[in-house]
């Protein structure tokens, strides 16, 4: 396969990254299948960080949901494939793929994107991918919280951007304000969920024990008869966490030829903590050694319950001519959900439409997450100083240690129980817990945040302070260590802290003050600083 054309012409790909697109974007064992098919990759940045074209990454990254972060050191790909007879060609059909590179999981929205242009792009080629980038390159970034219409090709896409205010159960199907948009706008319902229960079809009745897997970041190799199976699998059960942050790596597709395969194949060590999909049935025998895998079969959506695949044991999976199933040795912490199951199934007999049962499957998954996360925050709040031992003239007092034991104790009365009727080890779940790369993540996370808070606190304290009456026995040596000290706060804090605009600006005032008072020289050193 060759990379024909890359659009726009200055963005910047080694040649690494060039090889591993072309292997991702055509499917890598031969389906019989013609027509069109879409997919999505997601490829590990090689060779240093490339400045992104848009430089507020910081400013979208503090506004967007965790789940929807700009990557640095990743490209998400999504591709649109075409194969057709042709009997000029040596094969006797041909083969094309129109791939779109960025860093956002947009995938909705890109897959969206790409069922409007590629078929244009086949047959005008180069001209129709120039007007595209045109009309794209007028499009606005993307800011959390906002609805945004982005013309291409005649149509409007009208889709919201989540923010990280936004409240976990707003599903945003609710029709958008229409603005009189003539022709009607395409209203995308998500930017980026997919059709849970049409990704997870033939794995339902095993929702639960796959959700603890990935809380756990355990390694998972999905094997589907194709890319588009293998890929929204990954991409389902990666964003089953929400809001949790899935912190491991995932590759919703993934080929023999990939710079990695090495790396993922070797019995020399445990394999990585990440999710991997795959269609090619040569890893059967190189992922052997891998704790969990998912073989699915080609997914179809009919009137009745979707035949549910069977937990079975490793050693099972030898031959080329695997059976559906999951195969794993895995003993599940928490007991079955029996109602959910039920819910399910009622919507399939009333053939409830699969949004809906979708809704339901997303609702269940977001309750389980936030009973597990809850007894988390409560615990981790309170190891954040109280407010009144915030002073002034102190550093802020540091964030008491998370300590695993004090946390389990608080399980008995405040524990998952409060809010989740399912029963089991959650202690057990926990332990596990600790030792996973999804701890690790959130547990930074809140702790840069809680950090921040506190440099926050210790601004507004020193604003409320009366640095007249402070400045009254001190040396100038302490004074101008102040003045050092509050600027260096707001040079480096200002860009990352909640502070208010008028703390700033209230700051800067004080700074002045403080200077104001001291002997010439000094100041004229300071006002040079």
């Amino acid at each position: 396969s060759l990379l024909q054309l890359v659009y726009p012409y200055d963005f910047r790909l080694t040649e690494k990254e060039k090889t591993s697109i072309c292997y991702l974007s055509f499917p890598d064992s031969y389906s019989g299948g013609l027509g069109d098919t879409q997919f999505s990759f997601r490829l590990r940045q090689s060779g240093g960080q490339r400045s992104t074209h848009y430089e507020d990454d910081g400013e979208y990254n503090r506004e967007a949901p965790l789940t929807l972060q700009r990557e640095s050191a990743h490209y998400f790909g999504y591709v649109y494939f075409r194969q057709v007879k042709d009997s000029s060609m040596k094969r006797g059909y041909f083969q094309k793929s129109l791939v779109l590179v960025s860093r956002l999981p947009y995938v909705n929205l890109f897959q969206s994107l790409l069922q409007l242009i590629a078929p244009e792009y086949f047959d005008k080629l180069e001209p129709c991918l120039e007007a595209v980038c045109n009309e794209i390159d007028q499009w606005p970034p993307p800011a959390p919280g906002q609805t945004l219409n982005l013309p291409v090709m005649g149509v409007v896409i009208q889709v919201r951007i989540p923010s990280r205010v936004d409240k976990p159960e707003s599903s945003p199907v609710k029709q958008f304000n229409q603005e009189n948009l003539l022709p009607a706008p395409l209203v995308l319902p998500s930017i980026h969920e997919l059709d849970l229960f049409r990704c997870f079809q033939p794995v339902l009745i095993h929702i639960q024990m796959l959700w603890e897997l990935m809380v756990l970041g355990e390694p998972i190799v999905v094997m589907a008869p194709s890319p588009t199976v293998s890929s929204e699998m990954v991409l389902a059960l990666t964003s089953c966490l929400a809001p949790l942050r899935y912190c491991c790596d995932y590759r919703p597709y993934f080929t023999i030829h990939d710079s990695e395969f090495k790396e993922y194949t070797t019995r020399t060590q445990a394999p990585p903590n990440i999710v991997v999909g795959v269609t090619n049935p040569f890893f059967i025998k190189t992922l052997q050694h891998w704790p969990h895998i998912i073989r699915v079969g080609e997914l179809r959506m009919s009137g009745d319950m979707p035949k549910q695949v069977k937990v079975k044991k490793l050693a099972k999976l030898r031959t080329l001519d695997t059976k559906p199933g999951i195969y794993t040795s895995y003993k599940t912490f928490l007991h079955k959900d029996k109602t959910l199951i039920k819910r399910l199934l009622k919507g399939i007999q009333r053939k409830r439409p699969s949004e809906v049962q979708s809704a339901l499957l997303r609702r269940h998954l977001l309750e389980l997450t936030q009973s597990f996360i809850i007894p988390l925050e409560h615990y981790i709040a309170s190891l954040m100083p109280l407010q009144r031992a915030i002073t002034p003239w102190k550093n802020p007092p540091q964030i008491r240690p998370f300590r695993q034991e004090d946390f389990m104790k608080t399980l008995e009365h405040a524990g998952p129980q409060l809010t989740c009727v399912l029963k089991g080890d959650w202690l057990g779940l926990y332990r596990r817990f600790f030792k996973s790369p999804n701890f690790d993540g959130w547990y930074r996370q809140r702790h840069k945040e809680m950090t921040q808070k506190l440099e926050a606190l210790h601004l507004e304290a020193i604003c409320e302070a009366n640095i007249v009456a402070w400045m009254k026995d001190k040396s100038e040596v302490e004074i101008v260590d102040l003045v050092l000290k509050l600027r260096e706060k707001l040079v480096t804090r200002c860009q990352h802290l909640p502070v208010k605009e008028e703390t700033l600006q209230r700051v800067g005032l004080y700074i002045d003050t403080i200077i104001g008072s001291l002997p010439e020289d000094l100041q004229a050193v300071l006002h040079h600083h």
